[in-house]
C-alpha cells in the first residue's frame, strides 16, 4: 500500500508562487535584459491583475475570488466598492451614487465580514456593515473574497469573509513611488463645479531589504447631488375589512358593492393607500483624507515585525430642500384602483373643506466620521516545520456632528392654502397636483415643527490573535490559534424638536429673500402621471393644477427669524438657549453602551495526498466561539404630556435618567471541511461544508427601554428596546464548485452552494404605558367629553383643544395631561407606546444559488473579458398579501415581522476591455435583480420595501505617454448612461422613492518612478 506523503501538488507550488510575487508591480509594462542576457517580460496593467487574481482562486483552500491591483497605486475604480461588484456573486448598495456597501450571494451588508489586514475593523453605522465610501481604493493592494468558511477564519460573515489588503514594503524591495492627480465633475451637482483628488505612495527597502517604509495618503473632494421623489412615509396598508395592522379600522368594508371610498377595487387581501407625496433635492460636499504608514523590520531571515497605522476621514456636509402633501384618512379620498390582491391608486385624489397645508422643508447639517488604527505583527519561522505569529490591534472609529446646527436638523413651513390634491402614479415618479400651489407666495409661509440632533457613535475595537502551523514530516500539517477580541459601540443622540407642525406664529413674517422660488418638474429626467384618467366625482369642478413650484429656504436667515420671534418651549432648549438649535446635552438623551468579548480557539489539519494520478488537499477544522455581551442604556424620563397643535402630544423630560443594563452569553462549536481534487491538470473540483455565525447588530441588543419624544391624541406613541440575549444567526454551509483552467489568464467556473439558517432575528412590537404619562387628547378624557357636551365635533381635534383652552383653562397654557384627578390619580387615559424590540425566530430558512463565471484572454490581442452570474433562490420571500398583524397576550394588535431575508437577488457582471501598445480601456456592465431591502415603511409600521432590478456601465481608460516614462493619463466615467434608482411597496405602482443622482466623470494623470 502506497503511504500517503506531504507532496507540493501542483496546488500547493501554484500557492508558494504567490505567496513569494511581489504585491505591487510598477506601472507600466517593461523588458528588462538581465546579467546572462536572458530577456524577462514582466506582465503589467489589467492582464497582470486578472492572471494574479486567477491563480489566488486556483490555488485557494476553498472557494475563493480575488482582485488585485492593476499596478501600484492603481485600484481598477477610484471607489472599492465599485472594484468589488466585479466579482461573482458580490453586488452594492450605494449612497448618493456612490458604491458604499457591499452584498455577498443576495446576503445584505452585515451579513458579511470586512477585515483590513486580516483585522476586524470597527465602524459606527449601528449594524455590522462597512461603509466602503471611507476608503480611497488608492492605498489597497488588493481584496479576497472567502466564500467558503474554514476554522481559521474570522467567524461573523454568513454570505463572505472580505479581506481588504494594503502594501507592505518587504513583500517589494526596492524604491517605488507613485503619484495622481484628477478633477472629478459630478453631473448630479447643481453648485460646486469640478472637485479635486489628490493621492500617493512612496514605498522603499534599506539595509540589505531588512528595512522597508511605506507611505500612502489620499485627499478627495466631491460635490454631489440628487433628486428625489415619492411617498416618504410609507404606504398604509388594510386587510379587506379595513383594519391596518394595529386593529384601527380606518374605512368599513364593502357591503354590497358599497364602501366608504369611491370606486374602490374589490375582493384583494391587502388595500394600500399613499399617506404623503414630496419632492426633495439635495447638495452634498464631502471630503475624505486616507493615509497609511507600514514599518517592516526583518534582522533575520525567519523573523519579520510589522509596526502599521491607518488613519481615514471622511466629513459630509447636506443641504435639503422639500415640499410635500399628505393625505387625511383614506374615507374621504377618490381613488382610481388597480386589481389584483394588492390593490393600490393609480389615481388618488382628495378635496378639502378648508384649506389645509402645502409643507415645505429645509435642512443644513453635516457629519464626520473618523477611523484611526494602530497594529503590530510578529511573524517567527522557528523552524522547518514550526511557523508562529503573533498580531495585535487597537483601532478606534467615531462619528460626529460636523455642523453647529447638528448632525440632522429639519425646519418644517407651510402655506395654509391647499384646497385640493391628487397624485397620479402610472409614471416612474410620481406626480402631484395641488389646486392653488403654484400660486404659493413667501407671504404665504408659515413655520411648524423642527427637529435639531446631535448625535455621536464611537466604536472600539481591541484584539490579539496568536497564529500556529506545524508540518509533520510525512502526514501532513495542522493550524492552531486562540483570538481575543473586544469590540465597544457606545451610540449618543438628543433631540431638540418643536412639535408644532400645525403652525406657529402668523403668515407673512418672511419675504421673497428669505423663500427663493424654484421649479420641480425641469429637475427631473424622468416624467411622471399626467392624470389622463382623472374624473372629477366629488362636484367641486377642479382640474389637477401639476405642482411646479417649491421654496427653497435661506435656512440660516429662517431659523433665525423663528428663534426671534417665536416663545421658547420649556424642557425644548438647545446649547444656544432656544429650541432652534441642537444640545450636546447627551445626559437627557439617549446614551446606549454595547460591549461585546469574544474569545475563540480553532485547530485545523491539512492533508495533501494523491487518489491514482489526482493530488487532491482536505482541511478539517473545529473552532470554538464563546461572546459574552453586556449592553447600558442611559434612558431619559418623562413626567407629563402636552397636547399643542392639531393632534401632537409631546412629553415633557423630567431632568432626570435611569440606567438600565442587559446581559447575554452564547457559545458555539464550529466545524468545517474544505476538499479540493485536480482532476486533470487544467480541473479542480472544490466541495465545502461549514457552520457560521452572524451576530446581531448593536441595535438590536441596546439595553432599556427609549421612548420617543412624541405621540399623538389619536394614535399610539414610539419607542425601542432590545435584546442583549438574542442569539446570533446560524447557517449550515454547503457548497460545490468545478473550475476549468484552460489558458493563461482564462477559466471557466460553475458552483452550487446551499444555506440553511436559524435564528433569524425579527421585529416585534408590544405596548407599553406609564403612569404619569396621560392622554389629555383622547375622547375619554374629562376635558374632552366636556366639549363634546358643548356640542364640538368628535372628529376636530383642533376644535376640542380650543375650546378646553378658552373654557376651562388659561387659553395660554397648552393643555396637560393628567390635569383632572380622582383620589390623587390622572383619569385621563394613559398613553399607549408601541415598543419595537427583536426576537430569535425559531422557523428555518433556506437559500441556494449557482455562480457561473469566464474569464478570458483572447490570446495577445490585448482583447480579454469577464463575464459572471450568480441566481440566489430563497424560500422565505416575504408576503405582500399579508398586513402581518398578530395579537399578544393582552389581546392588542402589534406589528408581526414576517422572516424573509433582506437583500436576496440575482446578480450579473460583463466586462470587456483592450489593453495594448500602453493603451487600455475597460466597460463593465453590472445588474442586480429586485430584492427586500427593508421590512419598514417610514411610520406606517411592518410593510416591505424593495428596491427594484437596476443597471449601471461604468468606463475607465488609460494610456502610457510613452514620451515620459511612467506617466498615464486617464479618463473615468461612473454610470455613464445615468440611471435611477426606484424603491416600492407591495406593488410596483407603490412607489416609496425615485432617485435621481446622475454620472460622474474624473479626468487625471499618474507618475510613477
Amino acid at each position: 500500500m502506497k503511504k500517503s506523503t506531504f507532496k507540493k501538488t501542483q496546488l500547493a507550488t501554484s500557492l508558494s508562487i504567490i505567496l513569494g510575487v511581489t504585491a505591487i508591480t510598477p506601472v507600466f509594462a517593461a523588458e528588462e535584459v538581465t546579467k546572462d542576457k536572458t530577456e524577462v517580460i514582466e506582465v503589467t496593467g489589467i492582464r497582470s491583475s486578472m492572471i494574479k487574481s486567477m491563480d489566488i482562486k486556483r490555488s485557494a483552500s476553498g472557494i475563493v475570488d480575488a482582485i488585485n491591483a492593476e499596478d501600484i497605486g492603481k485600484f481598477p475604480d477610484s471607489n472599492l466598492a465599485e472594484s468589488l461588484q466585479r466579482i461573482t456573486g458580490v453586488s452594492i448598495d450605494r449612497s448618493n451614487g456612490e458604491g458604499s456597501k457591499v452584498s455577498v450571494r443576495g446576503f445584505s451588508a452585515d451579513r458579511n465580514l470586512i477585515l483590513l489586514n486580516g483585522r476586524q475593523m470597527p465602524n459606527t453605522t449601528g449594524d455590522r456593515s462597512f461603509d466602503f465610501s471611507n476608503v480611497a481604493a488608492e492605498g489597497i493592494s488588493g481584496v479576497e473574497v472567502y466564500k467558503t468558511s474554514m476554522a481559521k477564519m474570522s467567524t461573523g460573515g454568513i454570505g463572505a469573509t472580505l479581506n481588504i489588503k494594503t502594501n507592505k514594503p518587504l513583500n517589494n524591495p526596492g524604491m517605488h513611488a507613485v503619484v495622481s492627480v484628477q478633477a472629478l465633475d459630478d453631473t448630479s451637482a447643481q453648485t460646486g463645479g469640478t472637485t479635486p483628488e489628490l493621492s500617493g505612495l512612496y514605498s522603499n527597502t534599506f539595509a540589505d531589504d531588512t528595512f522597508g517604509i511605506s507611505l500612502s495618503a489620499s485627499y478627495s473632494e466631491r460635490e454631489s447631488g440628487n433628486q428625489q421623489a415619492g411617498v416618504s412615509t410609507g404606504w398604509r396598508s388594510y386587510d379587506p375589512d379595513g383594519q391596518d395592522i394595529n386593529g384601527n379600522n380606518r374605512f368599513g368594508p364593502i357591503e354590497n358593492g358599497q364602501s366608504d371610498q369611491f370606486n374602490r377595487a374589490e375582493n384583494p387581501d391587502v388595500y394600500s393607500v399613499p399617506q404623503t407625496t414630496f419632492y426633495t433635492f439635495e447638495e452634498v460636499q464631502r471630503e475624505r483624507t486616507n493615509a497609511q504608514l507600514v514599518l517592516q523590520y526583518s534582522p533575520m531571515e525567519n523573523i519579520t515585525a510589522t509596526l502599521d497605522y491607518t488613519y481615514i476621514q471622511k466629513e459630509q456636509d447636506t443641504q435639503v430642500a422639500n415640499v410635500s402633501a399628505w393625505y387625511a384618512s383614506p374615507g374621504n379620498a377618490v381613488d382610481v384602483w388597480t386589481s389584483g390582491n394588492v390593490a393600490s391608486p393609480l389615481l388618488h385624489s382628495e378635496v378639502y373643506d378648508d384649506p389645509t397645508d402645502l409643507a415645505m422643508g429645509s435642512g443644513d447639517y453635516g457629519i464626520r466620521d473618523k477611523t484611526s488604527s494602530i497594529g503590530f505583527n510578529l511573524d517567527w519561522q522557528v523552524s522547518d516545520s514550526l511557523s508562529l505569529s503573533y498580531d495585535y490591534h487597537d483601532s478606534d472609529a467615531e462619528n460626529t456632528p460636523n455642523n453647529q446646527y447638528g448632525s440632522n436638523n429639519n425646519l418644517a413651513a407651510r402655506a395654509l392654502i391647499r384646497t385640493a390634491s391628487a397624485t397620479d402614479f402610472t409614471g416612474v415618479l410620481p406626480t402631484l397636483a395641488v389646486r392653488g400651489g403654484n400660486a404659493v407666495m413667501a407671504s404665504d409661509m408659515q413655520v411648524t415643527g423642527s427637529s435639531f440632533s446631535n448625535e455621536q457613535d464611537h466604536s472600539h475595537i481591541e484584539q490579539h490573535q496568536f497564529d500556529g502551523a506545524f508540518i509533520f514530516e510525512k502526514s501532513g500539517s495542522i493550524d492552531f490559534g486562540i483570538a481575543m477580541t473586544t469590540a465597544e459601540n457606545r451610540d449618543q443622540r438628543r433631540t431638540v424638536q418643536r412639535n408644532n407642525w400645525g403652525g406657529e406664529g402668523e403668515p407673512g413674517s418672511f419675504g421673497d429673500e428669505n423663500f427663493t422660488r424654484r421649479t420641480i418638474l425641469d429637475q427631473f429626467d424622468e416624467s411622471g402621471g399626467n392624470f389622463s384618467d382623472f374624473v372629477d366625482v366629488t362636484g367641486t369642478d377642479w382640474a389637477p393644477d401639476i405642482l411646479n413650484t417649491y421654496f427653497e429656504f435661506n435656512f440660516l436667515d429662517v431659523r433665525q427669524i423663528a428663534e426671534d420671534t417665536l416663545s421658547i418651549q420649556p424642557g425644548i432648549i438647545g446649547d444656544c438657549g432656544s429650541s432652534f438649535c441642537p444640545s450636546t446635552d447627551y445626559a437627557l438623551g439617549v446614551d446606549q453602551y454595547t460591549k461585546e468579548e469574544m474569545t475563540a480557539v480553532y485547530f485545523q489539519y491539512n492533508y495533501e495526498g494523491e487518489i491514482g494520478d489526482m493530488p487532491f488537499d482536505v482541511h478539517l477544522g473545529v473552532r470554538y466561539e464563546e461572546t459574552e455581551v453586556a449592553t447600558t442604556s442611559n434612558v431619559p424620563g418623562f413626567n407629563a404630556t402636552t397636547w399643542v397643535g392639531d393632534t401632537e402630544l409631546p412629553l415633557t423630560l423630567s431632568g432626570g435618567t435611569e440606567f438600565q443594563t442587559k446581559t447575554g452569553k452564547y457559545d458555539h462549536v464550529l466545524p468545517s471541511i474544505n476538499f479540493n481534487i485536480e482532476v486533470t491538470d487544467d480541473i479542480i473540483l472544490r466541495a465545502a461544508f461549514s457552520e457560521t455565525i452572524g451576530r446581531p447588530s448593536y441595535g438590536q441588543m441596546i439595553g432599556g427601554t427609549s421612548l420617543g419624544g412624541l405621540a399623538r391624541v389619536n394614535s399610539p406613541g414610539a419607542g425601542n428596546s432590545g435584546d442583549a440575549g438574542l442569539l446570533p444567526l446560524e447557517a449550515k454551509n454547503f457548497d460545490l464548485s468545478a473550475e476549468w483552467y484552460y489558458g493563461e489568464g482564462s477559466y471557466i467556473s460553475l458552483g452550487y452552494f446551499q444555506k440553511d439558517i436559524t435564528n433569524e432575528s425579527i421585529r416585534t412590537e408590544s405596548v407599553y404605558t406609564q403612569d404619569n404619562l396621560t392622554n389629555p387628547g383622547a375622547l375619554t378624557s374629562p376635558f374632552v367629553q366636556q366639549a363634546l357636551a358643548a356640542g364640538i365635533d368628535p372628529n376636530d381635534r383642533p376644535a376640542q383643544r380650543l375650546w378646553i383652552s378658552e373654557n376651562i383653562i388659561d387659553p395660554a397654557v397648552n393643555v396637560v395631561g393628567g390635569n383632572v384627578e380622582i383620589n390623587g390619580r390622572p383619569v385621563d387615559p394613559l398613553v399607549q407606546f408601541n415598543i419595537a424590540s427583536f426576537a430569535n425566530s425559531t422557523e428555518e430558512s433556506g437559500f441556494d444559488g449557482v455562480e457561473f463565471a469566464v474569464q478570458h484572454l483572447f490570446g495577445d490581442t490585448g482583447f480579454g473579458t469577464i463575464v459572471n452570474y450568480t441566481y440566489v433562490n430563497s424560500d422565505n420571500s416575504y408576503n405582500n398579501a399579508s398586513i402581518g398583524s398578530s395579537i399578544n397576550g393582552n389581546g392588542v394588535n402589534y406589528d408581526s415581522d414576517q422572516v424573509a431575508e433582506t437583500g436576496i437577488s440575482d446578480t450579473a457582471n460583463v466586462v470587456g476591455f483592450y489593453e495594448k501598445h500602453g493603451f487600455s480601456i475597460r466597460i463593465a456592465y453590472n445588474w442586480r435583480d429586485e430584492y427586500l431591502t427593508s421590512h419598514f415603511q417610514g411610520d406606517v409600521g411592518a410593510s416591505p420595501v424593495y428596491v427594484e432590478k437596476y443597471s449601471q456601465v461604468d468606463l475607465a481608460v488609460n494610456y502610457d505617454v510613452s514620451q515620459v516614462e511612467g506617466l498615464t493619463v486617464f479618463f473615468n466615467g461612473i454610470n455613464i448612461t445615468d440611471e435611477k434608482r426606484r424603491t416600492r411597496g407591495r406593488s410596483s405602482y407603490e412607489v416609496l422613492n425615485y432617485t435621481q443622482t446622475g454620472a460622474r466623470f474624473a479626468l487625471g494623470a499618474r507618475y510613477s518612478f
